[in-house]
């Protein structure tokens, strides 16, 4: 146990906080101190307790807390009975507000958990609740919040001594808050040194693993390292048979697709999300059902099929603005404007564009952002505002630099170097693919270092 926890254990086993509390429940239930004593102790032994000048031995609390009248458990520790399974049971209840689409909800039921968590010096519980809240937060867009509420998590299950598996979800919320906030860098790291700890400490739980692995896969394509990124796939699907968790296997398979997709392997991407689809069916989690119908939509987009692209995300939209999950929702605006620009419908895909740019920014949703304002300058050039276009050109390349989204950069570099060059600014053309070809040569091998250690496969 750590020293945290362990000190709100011994705060509440001193003799005079055991003392107190039996005064304030004699007091209470009108019985004097010889009527508390009675057969087995005498007035003056409960009065030396009370004063917290003695420790009561067990046997003397057990028959303390039966002329009470309450458990032994309540006297010793100043918890009721039963309270962790009750707590566990409400936590239950919380997550499933969560998954079912209302975050609010859910944030109201995991902040009075953790309130009662914290006042009966239950640690486990305590990061449970935090955990759901940083869930809620990252739901409706607020990514600071969220990964505060991850990181007071991770310190509680520190300081209770919990081992690094029973973190990991913990630390993956942190990634995945710095992954949305554009750190993809830093995201990659958290996760790469989590997984290294594990495998090369022996600590190989399947779940713990296979959760890290997928949360890696969005990082590494965003930022250009998608070798990294099928090898996490490879990893994550060699581990799926140890795993009984239906939700952690259906992300897995939303995650594994995005690989399958830059592959070109549009079937098996399709036949993974599927699955991934019946599984967050079943389980009633509509937050990942409208994340599938995302990423079909985008797959569809992939291959061409724009009709049913479009109502892939038109669905995914529709489920996400219906749970206000603001950040999200916004990120699938992005990717439906696009397939409407394909679909000559660019007036309809600038409108939705100006509209979300709003709910994206540097720190929330950064690569989104980016993608909104190239996008917005496709257009532009295609109205041929070249000023209006370089200007989105521009913000993009800020956005995606601070990122370091490589792969998206190199494209968004010619783009801006054909710009510059059709406007006779020859020497600022090259310039700009210079910084493309740069984040082109070696994705990655800048920023990241050796890859995690392989699991036990």
């Amino acid at each position: 146990m750590g020293e945290h926890a362990a000190g709100e254990q011994e705060d509440r086993d001193r003799p005079e906080v055991i003392g107190r509390r039996v005064q304030r429940l004699r007091t209470a239930r009108g019985l004097t101190q010889r009527q508390l004593a009675e057969p087995a102790y005498t007035p003056a032994y409960i009065s030396t307790l009370e004063a917290g000048r003695v420790r009561a031995s067990d046997p003397a609390l057990r028959h303390i807390a039966e002329r009470l009248g309450v458990a032994f458990e309540e006297l010793a520790t100043g918890r009721p009975p039963h309270l962790a399974t009750d707590l566990r049971l409400r936590l239950t209840d919380a997550q499933r507000a969560l998954a079912t689409g209302e975050a609010s909800v859910a944030a109201e039921r995991y902040a009075a958990l953790l309130a009662e968590a914290e006042e009966h010096a239950l640690p486990a519980e305590r990061a449970a609740a935090l955990l759901g809240l940083g869930e809620c937060a990252m739901d409706t867009g607020d990514v600071t919040e969220a990964r505060e509420f991850f990181e007071r998590s991770e310190r509680c299950l520190t300081d209770a001594g919990a081992p690094l598996p029973a973190r990991v979800p913990a630390v993956r919320g942190r990634a995945v808050a710095h992954y949305l906030a554009g750190e993809l860098r830093y995201a990659c790291y958290l996760l790469e040194t989590t997984l290294d700890e594990l495998n090369r400490s022996g600590l190989h739980d399947p779940d713990a693993l296979l959760l890290l692995y997928a949360s890696a896969i969005g990082p590494y394509m965003d930022m250009g390292t998608h070798a990294r990124a099928a090898q996490a796939a490879e990893f994550a699907l060699a581990l799926a048979p140890q795993v009984e968790d239906p939700a952690l296997l259906a992300r897995m398979h939303r995650s594994v697709a995005r690989t399958l997709i830059a592959e070109g392997r549009i079937a098996e991407a399709d036949t993974s999300l599927a699955k991934a689809a019946e599984l967050y069916r079943q389980l009633q989690i509509r937050t990942e059902l409208a994340n599938c119908h995302w990423m079909r939509g985008y797959l569809y987009a992939q291959d061409g099929r724009l009709e049913r692209a479009e109502s892939e995300l038109r669905e995914a939209l529709a489920m996400l603005s219906e749970k206000r999950a603001a950040l999200y929702s916004s990120q699938v605006a992005v990717e439906l404007a696009d397939v409407l620009h394909r679909r000559e419908r660019s007036e309809e895909a600038s409108e939705l564009l100006h509209g979300v740019l709003g709910g994206l920014s540097p720190e929330r949703g950064a690569v989104h952002a980016a993608a909104a304002h190239r996008l917005l300058g496709i257009i532009a050039e295609d109205a041929r505002d070249t000023d209006t276009a370089e200007e989105h050109y521009v913000r993009a390349l800020s956005l995606l630099e601070r990122a370091g989204a490589a792969g998206d950069l190199a494209d968004l570099c010619r783009l801006l170097g054909d710009l510059l060059r059709r406007t006779n600014r020859v020497e600022a053309a090259l310039d700009a693919y210079r910084t493309g070809l740069g984040h082109r040569t070696a994705p990655g091998t800048t920023t990241l270092g050796p890859a995690p250690a392989q699991p036990p496969l």
